[in-house]
């Protein structure tokens, strides 16, 4: 049998091994430096041996050896540097170790400045300190001595850029051009440069250098056109977007460029036309097409604008491209924005015709048809997204609540069984707790809630954090008044840590509602309704209710009202309207 010794182990013998072999040497001091000549030898060693280490990933014995060589010969500022960049990045590094290890590394670069990388980690890490003045202090050197280095003269200007020198920042870019030629990068640079300093001119004429070099570049003449809208100067913008278009006029690149033009100055007329033209082009991929349309059923949405328009862009599409998946995929997901469940779930019919095999696909569906509460359909789709992607647990998490919304609920408890014999209750702490809750919730609506409550308990017990199990039992402890105290603290929890979540807050409205803290209950409900995009039957009956408790009837009576509104088959709130009286539930 092989036998392996750990890195730990390992640079502890190195260390031992070093301090033997240098036991037999001289123990001559260095006069300057007041360090033994045997202890700067030990310390090049121990330095050497770390770097061995670096490369077998063990950073924690790669530290180690840092510090001890450090410690041995604070002169080695090799050694010192590397063992200050590990202080600064060690997890629990405090401001000390920041500022401690930041000095570690300043006095090698100051020894050392042709040292590229080193300059370069050290400048970075100025930066993430915040202190802009020492990175470009070593920045500065650092391109004086590679003055044709592009990478280095780009960090130069970011420097000056962070420390709001524009001026100079623009002269590098200027040196960069000298060597490199002029680019699209560079020039847009220059351009902002400018504009930052209030020179319009200024930042036009850069463009124009670019732009003189290649004058039938299309893209030129595209940066062109974006720079003057940039600028308001509409007319020149169309210029250059016409010069394109006379350059390529099947580039759909410069139909999208017309139509953002045309976007930014509120013409929508040519807006969609241009959108229309960009789709139809024959230049333009499939990706970059389903980009523009994205973009463009974005923005109809945003303006709440007609669906005719975005519905025709998609047909067009689909003519052009009628077996490619994503152009269905897209047109379901602009479907499901607008809330449209059954057109979303027929072009999702036609993704998954053509790949069927499409395990995402089914599970799209299968929120759609959550979304649409046809909750068998999405039962069957679930199934069939575990077909091709039986790891998924997370598909567990819909099966079985949607069995229990359809109160079957044995078949709810079957597939949380399933589930929990493939979860390790120690590796996936977190699912495996939310499975037990999820089957505690089945088992409070079948009446056991002895078992129930303690699968709750035992749900904690992996897994304390478990914010939505604190929430459920709280719930069903507050329905059934029992250890209301311990309902409250679990309630607490819950929304201490989750402080913006409506279901949470709401069940801590009902806990006090419960022991008749009528105040505090009211004080929590209204936050829940704040918190909630669109407030359930659930929290508008419980505000109703607590309104009731607090002397304020005729607004509880609508509260139930919209909570009937939500919820037409309940009893209960029917009565509580009809009579303008509270019931228990």
């Amino acid at each position: 049998m092989k036998k392996f010794i750990s890195i730990a182990i390992l640079a502890f013998i190195v260390m031992a091994v070093v301090g033997q072999a240098m036991a037999k040497n001289g123990k001559g001091t260095n006069a300057t430096s007041g360090v033994s000549q045997q202890d700067k030898r030990k310390a090049d060693y121990i330095y050497m041996q770390a770097h061995v280490l670096k490369e077998s990933d063990s950073i924690a014995a790669y530290f180690d050896l840092l510090k001890y060589a450090h410690k041995l010969d604070s002169t080695n500022t090799a050694a010192s540097f590397y063992y200050g960049y590990l202080l600064m990045l060690k997890d629990n590094a405090t401001d000390e170790d920041q500022q401690r290890g930041l000095a570690l590394m300043k006095k090698h670069v100051d020894a050392h400045p042709e040292d590229y990388y080193e300059a370069t980690y050290f400048s970075d890490a100025c930066m993430d300190m915040g202190r802009t003045d020492m990175a470009l202090e070593v920045v500065e050197k650092l391109a004086e001595l590679n003055p044709h280095k592009t990478e280095v003269q780009l960090r130069l200007a970011a420097a000056y850029l962070r420390n709001k020198n524009y001026e100079k920042a623009l002269e590098v870019y200027e040196r960069i051009e000298e060597f490199e030629g002029q680019s699209v990068q560079t020039a847009a640079f220059k351009v902002a440069l400018c504009s930052q300093l209030g020179d319009t001119l200024g930042a036009i004429q850069q463009m124009r250098n670019l732009y003189n070099t290649a004058p039938s570049n299309v893209s030129y003449n595209l940066v062109m056109s974006e720079m003057f809208l940039q600028f308001e100067q509409n007319d020149s913008a169309l210029y250059y977007l016409d010069r394109a278009q006379e350059l390529e006029p099947d580039n759909g690149n410069v139909y999208f460029s017309k139509a953002q033009y045309y976007d930014a100055i509120g013409d929508s007329i040519n807006y969609d036309k241009q959108i229309y033209n960009a789709l139809v082009a024959p230049g333009l991929d499939v990706d970059t097409k389903l980009d523009v349309l994205t973009q463009y059923t974005t923005t109809q949405i945003m303006r709440n604008d007609s669906s005719d328009r975005v519905n025709n862009l998609f047909k067009v599409m689909i003519e052009q491209h009628p077996l490619e998946p994503k152009v269905h995929e897209l047109y379901s997901m602009y479907f499901s924005t607008i809330k449209d469940y059954k057109h979303a779930v027929e072009e999702l019919g036609y993704e998954l015709d053509l790949d069927p095999t499409n395990a995402e696909a089914w599970q799209r569906l299968m929120v759609v048809n959550v979304m649409d509460e046809n909750y068998p359909k999405a039962i069957e789709a679930a199934k069939k997204a575990l077909e091709y992607n039986p790891e998924n647990m997370d598909l567990y998490r819909y099966i079985a609540p949607l069995y229990y919304q359809m109160k079957e609920y044995d078949k709810a408890i079957a597939t949380y069984d399933d589930a929990l014999a493939m979860v390790d209750s120690v590796k996936d702490n977190e699912l495996y707790s939310d499975l037990l809750g999820g089957r505690g919730d089945v088992l409070v609506e079948m009446g056991d809630t002895i078992a129930a409550y303690q699968l709750y308990d035992d749900a904690l017990r992996i897994c304390p954090g478990n914010t939505g199990v604190m929430n459920n039992y709280a719930y069903f402890l507050s329905l059934s008044d029992k250890n209301l105290d311990k309902a409250e603290s679990m309630a607490a929890k819950a929304v201490n840590a989750n402080p913006n979540n409506a279901t949470f807050i709401d069940t801590y409205a009902w806990v006090y509602f419960k022991k008749k803290n009528y105040d505090m209950a009211l004080f929590y409900i209204k936050s829940a309704i704040s918190n909630a995009d669109d407030p359930s039957s659930d929290i508008l009956e419980h505000y109703g209710d607590i309104l009731y408790m607090t002397g304020d009837k005729d607004e509880a009576v609508k509260q139930w009202e919209k909570a009937l509104e939500l919820s037409p088959d309940s009893d209960i709130l029917k009565r509580k309207v009809e009579n303008k009286t509270y019931f228990e539930k």
